[in-house]
């Protein structure tokens, strides 16, 4: 006995549901992949909260910041930011394994949505860095950051963060699809530091060499971390001596994201169809 051959929908409207739900049936399948490896995710929240307790009380006392104000509450932000593009790291990983253990492969000759794996993978990523920066953001609490902005600032300082991290992830996606095999994810994390330390993260632009705080000044990661310590009333508002992006941080932290997504998100979905065929 047969199983019925499912039909496929070819109006718009069922096709966009069909998508839907695909989608959502994949970001539950991660999640629960998540749920049953919890020394991954012990290991990746656990990164970023020995990072504020080292920078924030080994450097704490010895870094000085704009308007002598204090160093957690500049580090904070900046580390928020930071754990937002190191997943690109883990979600290239995540994708390098699937397609080596064949899982993309099962769910190609399944009749699902094309897009509904890459699309689906993203949206449990965000999740996943909805409980990072929940984590984050009570540690630094703990170890003494404030944010005294309003609530409308906060929230937009958090969903600016996650944008980024929605941006972070489609890179993760794009090169988890490129490489050869999960360990050559191996090589990610330390190409992320330069990434993160060419940046206003710990230390002014001003205080750099020109040419490098030029560097900082453009970095995407610079804008977000600008905007988040305006957005949360930290110290390090950006001076009139910084370059435009850091000058116009808010807007900046939404436009890079978008810049980002609209060249990896084709790419990443081309890339996966390419596999498919």
């Amino acid at each position: 006995m047969t199983a019925p051959t499912p039909v496929i929908p070819q109006s718009s409207a069922e096709r966009f549901r069909w998508a839907v739900s695909d989608t959502w049936t994949i970001t539950l399948r991660y999640l629960m992949h998540l749920s049953r490896s919890p020394e991954r995710v012990v290991g990746t929240m656990l990164f970023p909260v020995v990072s504020i307790l080292l920078f924030g009380f080994v450097f704490g006392s010895a870094i000085s910041v704009p308007d002598d104000g204090s160093y957690r509450e500049y580090l904070l932000p900046g580390m928020f930011a930071q754990a937002m593009v190191f997943g690109i790291a883990g979600q290239a990983v995540a994708v390098a394994t699937d397609v080596a253990r064949g899982v993309n492969d099962r769910f190609r000759s399944m009749p699902m949505s094309d897009s509904a794996v890459v699309v689906g993978q993203t949206c449990a990523e965000v999740l996943n860095a909805m409980l990072d920066i929940t984590l984050m953001f009570l540690c630094g609490l703990a170890v003494g950051w404030r944010f005294h902005g309003s609530f409308s600032d906060t929230a937009l300082a958090l969903g600016l963060l996650l944008l980024l991290r929605l941006a972070a992830t489609w890179i993760g996606l794009y090169v988890g699809l490129i490489l050869r095999g999960p360990e050559s994810g191996g090589v990610l994390m330390p190409l992320m530091f330069p990434v993160t330390m060419i940046a206003n993260t710990f230390v002014p632009t001003e205080a750099m060499p020109n040419w490098l705080g030029t560097v900082a000044e453009w970095n995407p990661l610079s804008a977000t971390t600008a905007a988040a310590r305006e957005l949360f009333g930290n110290p390090g508002a950006a001076s009139t001596d910084v370059a435009w992006p850091l000058q116009n941080a808010v807007m900046m932290a939404a436009v890079w994201p978008l810049v980002i997504m609209a060249i990896f998100m084709p790419l990443a979905v081309r890339r996966y169809r390419r596999l498919s065929r």
